[in-house]
């Protein structure tokens, strides 16, 4: 099984999460991506926990419910595991290597740096690119996960009929969404220290890009799920109808002021936290833009609240900006989903990977 990107059958990105499924169907035409179909099921509680598949019954009857609501025809889908269940290597590797003697060559390497018997995890690479200061050299990405958590992807996908093409790495899929944003950026990006904030449910991921490369990942236990539970305990809700007042509003007036502004000011402070963590690990000491994804982004003003308190400029990621939507597709309705969807959506351009 393929843990990375290689040429694909047309495929529908499939994001599993601990509160939801979401599935993306893009078309492209001219370089022109075209949103086809999409759909987002929510996750019965405690099927995923801590981003591991708990109970594969009930996650793929949602990924069956998710793929009929939406409509495509595909089977084929791309998936991502989470970089908490992967390693991720990069290894320096003579540029003049043939394919086989650099697979030789990974095998090699990869028990160096997978701290499990090789036959029990499936290992990929990729070449990422020439060695910023030696064009002899090639920098390779060797990404690993054991076997056993592949598998419950795997049974969870097939159980329905579904057909896993692409096991990819959560950190990749949104660094091919990312790819997108860059286009708009000044300087297609380049010389640019971006800070992706994935905040889902259970668990915030920090993917920093730099030179829309990725140069660190590090995840953080603090999602919006604090936000629904206190909800559900301040009103006397059960954890679906706090879920669904959480997105869909109604709440009593105290609720900005008194549950609302608290787990902002908390999430602000996360980041505030997450980011002393980048500096002091890496060679960076400052980021240039803060992007948001995942379902707390969906939050409104809370991009203007964390620039605020933070001091960065931060923004919603939005990889769909430079595209079309297929006349099913309601506009608004689905701008409301577009940060919840960024992983998802990096998987469907694995369709268009040459």
């Amino acid at each position: 099984m393929r843990l990375l990107n290689h040429k694909k059958p047309p495929l529908v990105g499939l994001d599993i999460s601990t509160s939801s499924v979401k599935v993306l169907e893009l078309s492209r035409s001219q370089n022109q991506y075209r949103v086809e179909r999409y759909a987002v099921e929510p996750m019965p509680q405690n099927a995923v926990i801590e981003r591991a598949i708990a109970d594969i019954e009930q996650v793929s009857a949602t990924v069956d419910r998710a793929m009929k609501r939406c409509g495509t025809r595909l089977k084929n889908v791309a998936v991502s595991v989470p970089a908490s269940q992967a390693i991720c290597k990069t290894v320096r590797m003579s540029a003049a290597l043939s394919e086989s003697e650099l697979q030789t060559q990974i095998e090699m390497e990869a028990e160096h740096h997978i701290p499990y018997p090789l036959n029990e995890v499936n290992v990929d690479f990729q070449v990422a690119g020439p060695a910023e200061d030696n064009a002899e050299e090639v920098e390779v990405l060797i990404a690993a996960c054991r076997k056993e958590v592949v598998d419950d992807y795997l049974a969870v996908i097939q159980t329905h009929g579904y057909q896993p093409v692409i096991v990819d790495l959560e950190t990749y899929a949104m660094e091919n969404a990312y790819a997108l944003l860059a286009e708009h950026m000044a300087g297609g990006g380049m010389e640019k220290t971006v800070a992706v904030y994935d905040i889902g449910a259970t668990s915030m991921t920090l993917n920093v890009m730099h030179n829309n490369r990725s140069v660190y990942v590090r995840s953080h236990s603090f999602g919006g799920r604090q936000l629904t539970e206190e909800i559900q305990r301040r009103y006397g809700l059960s954890y679906e109808e706090a879920g669904l007042a959480k997105k869909q509003g109604g709440l009593p007036e105290n609720y900005q002021s008194e549950v609302l502004r608290p787990f902002l000011e908390a999430l602000c402070q996360e980041v505030m936290r997450s980011l002393q963590f980048f500096y002091s690990s890496s060679p960076f000491n400052k980021v240039d833009l803060i992007l948001l994804a995942g379902g707390c982004a969906q939050i409104p003003a809370i991009e203007k609240l964390l620039a605020t308190r933070v001091g960065i400029p931060a923004a919603i990621a939005n990889p769909f900006a430079g595209m079309t939507l297929a006349s099913r597709v309601k506009p608004q309705v689905f701008a409301n989903e577009i940060p919840s969807l960024m992983v998802s959506c990096g998987l469907a351009l694995r369709s268009f990977d040459p």
